[in-house]
């Protein structure tokens, strides 16, 4: 049974309802790939983690990195974290999420790669 029911246009051809685990991954990317104040009338929507991709990986840009995330994730009411690891990558930094979701789905699991080429959080 369908608990959550949205709408999405990026990557799709005909099919733009999305609905559960796939729409809240999907709403998560847009509040990584959002840049915090571009949003006009809503300030605290969209996040710093692009800019640190860019930064000099250190144990505090890890840590800011982490504590941006878990802030990202609390707006979010349909879901809870349970587990981040970061990866450094080549080109970016990888974020593996373990997630819990309100309608009882367990451990469902997102791997997004920052890409400081692209400028863009995508899910890999």
């Amino acid at each position: 049974m369908t608990t959550f029911i949205g709408y999405n246009t990026q990557g799709q051809d005909r099919q733009f309802t999305l609905t559960d685990f796939e729409l809240i991954k999907r709403d998560l990317l847009t509040a990584f790939n959002i840049r915090q104040g571009e949003l006009p009338g809503k300030p605290s929507v969209g996040s710093g983690l692009l800019d640190l991709v860019f930064e000099n990986q250190s144990p505090e840009v890890e840590a800011a990195i982490q504590n941006e995330i878990k802030r990202i994730i609390k707006q979010d009411p349909r879901i809870a974290l349970k587990d981040l690891l970061l990866y450094p990558q080549d080109n970016g930094i990888l974020v593996q999420l373990e997630i819990d979701t309100v309608n009882g789905v367990n451990g469902a699991q997102i791997a997004v790669l920052f890409d400081e080429r692209s400028q863009q959080a995508v899910s890999v």
